[in-house]
């Protein structure tokens, strides 16, 4: 089974016609659907995308970075091809298994979900 994405969005701006401010300083939150290739369904995966300027004017204790994006500049492209990039390389025997490697990365809507 391999993992593919669906769509990728903001629940606030089109990502499409997205341009920050300060392409050097920025900070954005990714929703990214991603399914087994193989189906329509998908699963929401979650991932903030950021410069290491913003994390300097914004950031002033010890943080983790889990699920956490750092690029230079904003460029879309760029960031897609990354994320296209991970999600290409998750394969396993079941859903579970691969969406534990993308939960590695992405914050996994079913993370911790326990029946």
């Amino acid at each position: 089974m391999h993992a593919a994405i669906k769509s990728i969005s903001n629940d606030e701006i089109d990502v499409a016609k997205f341009s920050p401010e300060n392409p050097t300083c920025f900070s954005l939150n990714l929703r990214i659907r991603i399914g087994a290739n193989e189906t329509a369904g998908s699963d929401d995966f979650e991932l903030c995308v950021c410069t290491p300027e913003w994390l300097h004017q914004t950031t002033w204790e010890p943080r983790w970075g889990r699920h956490l994006l750092i690029v230079r500049e904003y460029d879309f492209s760029a960031i897609e091809q990354c994320i296209q990039s991970y999600v290409a390389d998750c394969k396993g025997d079941s859903w579970n298994i691969v969406a534990g490697k993308l939960a590695r990365v992405f914050a996994w809507e079913f993370e911790d979900y326990q029946e």
